[in-house]
């Protein structure tokens, strides 16, 4: 898989989505990338996805790679994490439950 990151993009905090109260820590779940990504399991065809920017959180599955976000696109069906080292994909949520790859 090719991964575009735009360099014009800064993404900015969101004040009202950022946790302030100390249960700011992310669980992770990992994905089937069979699931999240169409066409995943071709791997003769290249599929470029586009990130918007590394999470604090590293992979709990190689711990080698930081995460990055990877939002809806044509051949995504839902927002996730992505390690490019391990390639694998996650879920995250707060410790309360609440999805935190919401808009």
């Amino acid at each position: 898989m090719n991964f575009y990151s735009p360099e014009s993009q800064n993404p900015q905090p969101s004040s009202s989505r950022r946790r302030s109260n100390g249960v700011d820590h992310l669980i992770l779940r990992e994905l089937n990338p069979h699931v999240v990504i169409d066409h995943a399991e071709a791997e003769q065809t290249a599929l470029t996805l586009m990130t918007f920017g590394s999470v604090r959180e590293c992979c709990p599955k190689c711990q080698q790679g930081s995460l990055k976000l990877v939002l809806r696109q044509a051949s995504v069906r839902m927002a996730h994490l992505f390690c490019a080292e391990c390639e694998s994909c996650f879920d995250a949520s707060y410790a309360d439950g609440e999805p935190a790859l919401t808009i």
